[in-house]
């Protein structure tokens, strides 16, 4: 049986790392959709433990895809997460690349 010979087509799109982990890309979709979420609420939606969600939230600082906020309110800490435009377009750019990459599967 000889080996299937190489298929001419345009080569696979870039996809961002940061943005394909599952728990970092739950976490975009969330914000992408409010003004911003508490630490508490993301933990809830994503089924995340603290440090799990904790890790991931600062790998989407430093990438500049989310804004973190810690304050008081009424003297209980508060954490608060708010996706920048950077993290927005990084959401919408996965979203084509993964369009463009289903669009080249068979039907």
């Amino acid at each position: 049986m000889e080996p299937e010979k190489e298929k001419s087509g345009a080569p696979l799109p870039e996809v961002d790392p940061i943005v394909h982990a599952p728990a970092r890309l739950g976490v975009l979709a969330l914000l992408a959709v409010v003004d911003s979420a508490d630490f508490t609420f993301l933990q809830k939606q994503t089924g995340l433990t603290n440090g799990n969600l904790s890790t991931h939230l600062t790998k989407l600082e430093s990438a500049g895809y989310v804004k973190i906020e810690k304050k008081f309110v009424s003297r209980v800490p508060r954490t608060l997460v708010m996706l920048t435009k950077d993290g927005m377009k990084a959401l919408t750019d996965y979203r084509r690349q993964m369009e463009e990459i289903i669009r080249g599967l068979p039907k």
